[in-house]
């Protein structure tokens, strides 16, 4: 067995160093692939800006390669990054999709009720809109005390609704996700959840 183990050894220490020499030699092949040897020719020259990928609250370092005239040209794990080491989850290495991506909508989309199409409307419309629901539903489910437990006849101040509930998005910060909170606790919402926790 001992034997056995040995022989091994020196096969593959054999194995090791010849691939080695031949690799100094140039006599290894580049096994890159056709599209990435042109990704790396289309970066040739661009400025690597450090970034934080937008996903989730683990903050992986980003390399966003940028030309001359302010256009990402492509994404990359930073491999200084003391989080990652440069390498990306699924959803951060496709992240140059969701920053560039001729099928992202970029206005707001509203479908009215029983509609089959979408419109476009102004953000600022949007905005005044999400706040008018807000408050109509908020006024309309607010409890402010409940009776605790129920058939005792003593109330118990609540200042609470359950028609409303937050999700925040993986691509929120800390502090977005503490304004949101904030928020959201300021309303009386009960049901806060973060989807970067889901």
């Amino acid at each position: 067995m001992a034997k056995t183990t040995i022989d091994l050894t020196r096969i593959l220490g054999t194995a090791t160093g010849s691939l080695g020499m031949s690799e100094r030699a140039g006599a290894v092949p580049d096994v890159r692939s056709q599209r990435t040897r042109e990704l790396k020719g289309r970066i040739a020259g661009a400025k690597p800006v450090v970034s934080i990928c937008a996903y989730c609250a683990v903050g992986c370092s980003l390399h966003a390669y940028v030309s001359d005239d302010g256009k990402l040209l492509d994404v990359e794990g930073n491999p200084d990054s003391p989080i990652s080491g440069g390498h990306l989850c699924p959803k951060g290495a496709a992240i140059f999709g969701m920053t560039v991506n001729t099928q992202r909508w970029t206005t707001v989309k509203y479908r009215a009720p029983y509609s089959d199409r979408w419109e476009e409307r102004p953000l600022e419309w949007a905005m005044d809109r999400i706040a008018h629901l807000v408050k109509a539903t908020r006024d309309a489910t607010f409890v402010r005390e409940r009776e605790v437990p129920q058939g005792s006849g003593k109330t118990k101040r609540v200042n609470h609704t359950l028609g409303i509930a937050s999700l925040g998005g993986a691509t929120f910060g800390v502090e977005e996700n503490y304004l949101l909170g904030k928020l959201m606790h300021s309303l009386g919402v009960v049901s806060i959840e973060n989807q970067a926790r889901i």
